[in-house]
């Protein structure tokens, strides 16, 4: 008897394991989630805002936009990621990651465990990694996804308890507001489980008393933000702008960019069909709300499979053994082990245009100081030097008029590039090497040399 229940303990305990500790910590200490250079430019952002013990509402980085109106609404993020960096470098940041992925991770299969056997749970995990992992980089959105399951978890409670969240709960709004604009979401999942109250309610006058009420202060939770108003309406200002389509993860889903998305819906898909998941019409429409928008732009993919990963299970009840009392707690004091642990291993950064230091490093340092054209990716990685740049990752904050502009000068166009260099005295550039046209356009044109060349990127200096 002893001997079957252990066998059972262990046959509960390995997915728990692997799904909630191995995998998001294997996860956070990949190298791949620093292949972006945004990372640099938040960590310096964070560094900034320690350093001034203030928000800043200019741009206090670039020489095109120096002065001129930012909004950053990551700033609690960037905050955070700058407080590990001092700590522990760029291994801190893993932690940082491994920490989110991991409460991430948990959340998904504490609530999973409610409906579904342990090994399930660990397929449905596995299947929202697939659909993750492309977009698993060390920024904001990444600590976001924590926020966005435990959000559907407290929505989920409230249903199954045939009320309204309580209000302290909209108090995570503030949070989310000033962390990462994906708050916008959060609020059409508490819109849409609010609808589900009021349609499923036999008594829909105090469901709409107690939910409204909810949803009013959320709306006035995430009013609480560094930006005030011009917070709360960036996000969707951001969908307005023309230079969209020229950023990856705001281009639409492409099975030929992201297969593995592709292949994950399919077999959703296929796995609904066949077990047949009992959901309220108004879940099913939230989810397909949300298809919806990853098919538009690619950055939605997360917060589908996020969402989807805590609303399936729910329509698939079924009996199942429970996890072991004492496993929770050593699941815990493991996680803080690993995260810890994360934090004093070194780790090695990828050599890429999202992490030029190298190429940085062999820069003269009489041209650090002047204007330079830079590779988008590398903005961040000048900033965090201590150089200005020409553009980086906040495309949002540049606008149409200069990001449209520099794809041309990217393109090859020999008039864009004359007229940014008069514009704004530009002595030097660095590149990397899949600016084919740009490249070819300044190893032919009269007064630009090349100083130093590597493996990632070009050093151009201009006469």
């Amino acid at each position: 008897m002893a001997k079957a229940a252990g066998s059972t303990d262990l046959r509960q305990s390995l997915p728990l394991l692997l799904g909630v500790l191995l995998i998001p910590a294997a996860l956070g200490s990949s190298g791949t989630i620093f292949n972006d250079g945004d990372v640099s430019w938040h960590i310096a952002t964070g560094q900034w805002i320690l350093d001034h013990r203030a928000i800043p509402h200019t741009d206090p980085f670039s020489f095109t936009w120096a002065g001129r109106p930012w909004v950053p609404i990551e700033w609690l993020a960037e905050v955070l990621m700058a407080g590990a960096h001092r700590l522990a470098g760029y291994a801190g940041i893993a932690a940082l990651a491994t920490a989110a992925l991991i409460a991430l991770h948990a959340t998904v299969y504490v609530n999973a465990a409610r409906f579904v056997g342990p090994w399930r749970i660990l397929g449905l995990i596995v299947l929202m990694d697939i659909v993750l992992i492309p977009m698993m980089l060390a920024r904001p959105h990444l600590l976001a996804w924590a926020l966005i399951a435990f959000w559907t978890w407290l929505m989920l409670r409230a249903r199954d308890r045939q009320r309204a969240p309580p209000l302290a709960a909209a108090l995570l709004m503030v949070v989310w507001a000033n962390l990462h604009g994906s708050f916008v979401i959060g609020l059409v999942i508490a819109a849409a489980f609010g609808l589900e109250a009021l349609v499923a309610s036999p008594d829909r006058g105090a469901a709409l008393r107690s939910w409204g009420l909810f949803g009013a202060a959320c709306l006035a939770a995430i009013f609480v933000n560094a930006n005030g108003l011009e917070g709360v309406l960036h996000p969707l200002r951001i969908a307005n702008l023309e230079m969209l389509p020229l950023i990856d993860e705001w281009k639409p889903s492409s099975p030929k960019v992201t297969p593995f998305f592709f292949l994950a819906v399919t077999a959703a898909l296929l796995l609904i069909w066949l077990h047949r998941p009992r959901l309220h019409p108004v879940r099913w429409a939230l989810l397909g709300f949300l298809l919806v928008l990853a098919m538009l732009q690619t950055r939605h993919q997360a917060v589908l499979a996020i969402v989807s990963a805590m609303l399936l299970p729910t329509g698939l009840a079924r009996p199942h053994e429970r996890t072991a009392p004492a496993i929770p707690w050593f699941v815990t004091a493991a996680a803080a082990a690993l995260v810890v642990v994360r934090a004093v291993l070194p780790i090695t950064l990828p050599s890429n245009e999202a992490n030029p230091w190298q190429l940085i490093a062999a820069v003269p340092m009489q041209l650090r100081s002047e204007p330079v054209l830079n590779g988008y990716a590398m903005g961040g990685p000048l900033i965090l030097s201590g150089i200005r740049p020409y553009v980086d990752g906040r495309g949002d904050m540049y606008g149409d008029e200069l990001v449209v502009g520099y794809k041309r000068i990217t393109d090859g166009d020999a008039a864009a590039l004359a007229q940014a260099v008069q514009r704004w005295n530009i002595r030097w550039a660095i590149l990397p090497h899949r600016y084919v046209k740009l490249v070819a356009l300044l190893d032919r044109s009269a007064g630009w040399r090349k100083v130093h060349e590597d493996k990632v990127g070009v050093v151009y200096a201009r006469d």
